[in-house]
């Protein structure tokens, strides 16, 4: 029986974005502008030059990047070997569980909530909520942030205080950060759980916990973040395999993107490597029928909000080595999709999320372009591909 693998690559969008403008997003363009930065020697700390990720460019990376957006970029642009395309987003946001949900086949049929971009940004309530269920007398934030930004600023305070860091961004979110010893992480766990179905009450789309550790003036956020998403509207690829009988293995968050819904076993690791480390093993040990659904998420979470173009160019180096390393584990009958979920260009104004079309580039198939799709189509088609029913608005490409 064939076996699938869906790898998101987070943030890596590739522009074009037909509705990019309604986000202010018009002109933002991750990959492009990474792989520019490189060419004209602006990405130097810790590599050099030409943006090199051979491995997926030969995929069709450099061809859906010219397709999505009409860019051609130094370093990008191989004869593809496989079938690739690009999908463009019709969910009403640029977040985390819309490009996730959608790519699984299930967008998003309402709006989310989001937090105004004031001090305060969260409505007396609320954060009368917060300080009910931490035991605390207030909060500290209430604002939008960055999140190592904010913890570097008011940890201090944090530690002498006990109160919570509550901060929100563009996104439907509501993040709480804390300090594993001085608050507690159980302690944390506990309040972003117990917040979490008043928040999505109203629409809103995530709680996070956000632990670190540390004194002030070294503060490092740990491992342990924990997403409280609110639940899919409807049963997506997860759910159709595990309706037809077959396995399935979920690598990073998305036990938490999707509420732990459809998930067989689950793969966690401190950081994007042990993730990959999981991926190559279910290569070799994943059963026969099985999908396997795996986020990189520290493109976004270390170098995209950060800002870090250098950093994002070297994970996207990183990615490419590995990428080829697993793909030659793989057994004849499975199929590799790599795409990604929304864009967060470093050289865009922010530190936030960019509305862009992203790549579908697939390993395991006959090489050629179906152009453009719809994020539910990844779904449909590695429907098609483990020969079980889909649903949804999806149409296979394969």
């Amino acid at each position: 029986m064939n076996r699938a693998f869906l790898i998101v690559m987070d943030s890596v969008g590739i522009g074009g974005a037909p509705d990019a403008a309604t986000f202010g997003d018009e002109g933002a363009n991750t990959m492009a502008h990474i792989a520019e930065a490189c060419a004209t020697g602006q990405a130097e700390q810790g590599r050099s030059g030409l943006l090199r990720m051979p491995v997926l460019d030969a995929l069709g990376l450099g061809a859906a990047l010219h397709l999505a957006s009409g860019a051609r970029v130094p370093g990008l642009g191989a004869v593809p070997t496989g079938l690739w395309g690009a999908a463009t987003e019709v969910s009403r946001g640029k977040d985390t569980p819309s490009g996730h949900w959608e790519l699984a086949g299930v967008p998003v049929p309402w709006d989310w909530s989001y937090f105004p971009d004031a001090t305060p940004a969260f409505p007396p309530e609320i954060v009368a909520e917060v300080c009910r269920l931490a035991g605390t007398a207030g909060i500290l934030g209430n604002c939008h942030a960055s999140g190592t930004e904010i913890i570097d600023r008011l940890g201090p305070e944090h530690m002498r205080s006990g109160w919570p860091i509550c901060y929100t961004s563009a996104d439907s979110v509501f993040q709480i950060a804390a300090h594993e010893e001085s608050f507690g992480l159980d302690r944390l766990i506990a309040l972003c759980e117990g917040l979490a179905p008043v928040l999505h009450a109203r629409r809103v789309g995530r709680v996070i916990a956000r632990p670190f550790v540390g004194q002030p003036g070294s503060f490092s956020r740990t491992a342990n973040r924990r997403d409280f998403a609110i639940a899919p509207p409807a049963p997506t690829l997860l759910d159709w395999v595990q309706e037809a009988g077959r396995p399935t293995h979920a690598i990073g968050k998305i036990g938490d993107i999707f509420s732990h819904r459809g998930i067989g076993k689950l793969h966690k690791g401190k950081d994007d490597a042990a993730l990959f480390d999981h991926l190559d093993r279910l290569a070799t040990e994943a059963e026969p029928g099985s999908l396997t659904f795996a986020n990189f998420v520290e493109f976004d979470s270390l170098y995209g909000h950060r800002r870090d173009v250098s950093g994002y160019a070297r994970a996207l180096e990183w990615f490419d080595t590995r990428a080829g390393e697993f793909l030659a584990r793989l057994r004849p009958g499975d199929l590799a999709l790599f795409t990604a979920d929304h864009g967060n260009d470093p050289t865009w104004r922010g530190t936030e999320h960019t509305r862009e079309r992203v790549p579908v580039l697939i390993a395991g198939n006959d090489a050629g372009s179906f152009g453009l799709c719809a994020f539910a189509d990844v779904a449909a088609s590695l429907a098609t591909h483990l020969n079980i029913p889909a649903q949804g608005p999806g149409r296979s490409f394969l």
